[in-house]
């Protein structure tokens, strides 16, 4: 079925066009290379996987309660339209918000793969043209797999929220080769990560846990490969140049925060839209779940050379500066160990399940004997 039939409201083009902008660089240098970026490169190769075959696409899930969200967490919980709401209605309302987050989930990994390819483009050095290939394989894995989900278990589409595609926009129009990893590794991968882990670590659904585990198992590695690309460049960049970037990541965090609101979602229920703004402001969950999306971002910004004052200050007013002191290393590590986990899990129960049935062919054979 085309995907078109089942958005929630028609996409205003089936294609988006973004004019090209900036230059494609080549490098003649072949040997010489930083050695963690090419340990990591190595790491990516070792880690790509088939998102057909390390799934288990034969897991159920109910289109009605795809994530297990719990009444709470709904925003319209506790107002006059859940009240009115039966059964039926309210997994249908369950059912768009998953929609509508694992849309933006997939709209901004088709994003991240074209940002990746991007940075193979412009990017000067070879290390990095070499990891960014990977990213771009990565990438494309992730796009197919979200996909997948929302065609097969969800049934539903939303179109690419407004302040995901204008930063996505901001990011692929600027010339400047360092801009792709800024908005894409740094401000929307950082934000994916902790929304993905948040759902991974909440949800009590084994297919999307499975999904969000193995996709951060990558996208821990492309954060780590902007914070080493772009702290590296920065320490040679002038005063002005650093502010520059420091306003792209302060408008950047700004329209991430307004993007988590699902208003959008809600209109399809007949909220008004400013009623439907004003009721995820005040959801105390959406208060707590925009709060720990910057847990990756703000780190890994004062880690690459952007906390000046005015940066801090945006943080400061958008509650998250504390955010600051997280430990990315220990973060992407977790995110290791979560996949390795549940990987050793699922192939042990399936192992010892192929072990009983023998055992049990065999006992089966003494019988007729």
């Amino acid at each position: 079925m085309s995907s078109h039939a089942l958005y929630t409201h028609a996409t205003e083009a089936p294609l988006w066009q973004i004019p090209a902008s900036g230059s494609a660089r080549f490098s003649w240098e072949y040997d010489d290379g930083r050695d963690r970026l090419l340990a990591l490169y190595q790491k990516g190769k070792d880690k790509q996987w088939d998102g057909q075959r390390r799934i288990d696409w034969d897991l159920e899930v109910d289109p009605y309660d795809p994530l297990g969200t719990p009444d709470e967490a709904m925003t319209l919980y506790g107002t006059p339209y859940w009240d009115k709401m039966n059964g039926a209605e309210r997994g249908e309302l369950r059912r768009h918000y998953a929609s509508w987050q694992f849309s933006q989930f997939l709209h901004g990994e088709q994003g991240a793969m074209v940002c990746a390819a991007r940075i193979v483009e412009s990017v000067p050095d070879m290390d990095a043209k070499f990891y960014s290939a990977t990213q771009t394989m990565d990438e494309a894995r992730h796009a197919e797999i979200y996909g997948r989900f929302l065609h097969e278990k969800v049934g539903m589409l939303y179109p690419i929220n407004d302040n995901l595609q204008s930063l996505l926009d901001d990011t692929l129009r600027d010339s400047r080769w360092d801009m792709p990893y800024l908005g894409m590794q740094v401000l929307i991968e950082g934000l994916a990560l902790a929304a993905f882990g948040m759902i991974r670590d909440t949800t009590d659904k084994p297919l999307p846990k499975q999904i969000l585990a193995y996709v951060m198992q990558d996208e821990a590695r492309h954060v780590a490969f902007g914070r080493m690309a772009l702290r590296d460049y920065y320490k040679q960049l002038s005063e002005a140049e650093l502010r520059e970037r420091e306003e792209f990541v302060i408008e950047g965090c700004y329209l991430m925060r307004d993007r988590l609101k699902g208003a959008e979602v809600l209109e399809n229920f007949g909220v008004p839209r400013a009623e439907a703004e004003t009721f995820s402001e005040q959801s105390e969950y959406l208060q707590l779940f925009r709060k720990l999306l910057f847990s990756r971002i703000v780190p890994c910004v004062r880690d690459i050379g952007l906390w000046g004052e005015r940066l801090q200050r945006a943080y400061v007013d958008m509650g998250v500066f504390e955010m600051g002191d997280q430990n990315l290393d220990l973060l992407m590590s977790q995110d290791e160990e979560i996949a390795e986990k549940l990987d050793a899990e699922r192939f042990a129960a399936e192992e010892a399940e192929r072990t009983a049935e023998v055992a049990e062919a065999i006992e089966e054979g003494k019988t007729r004997e």
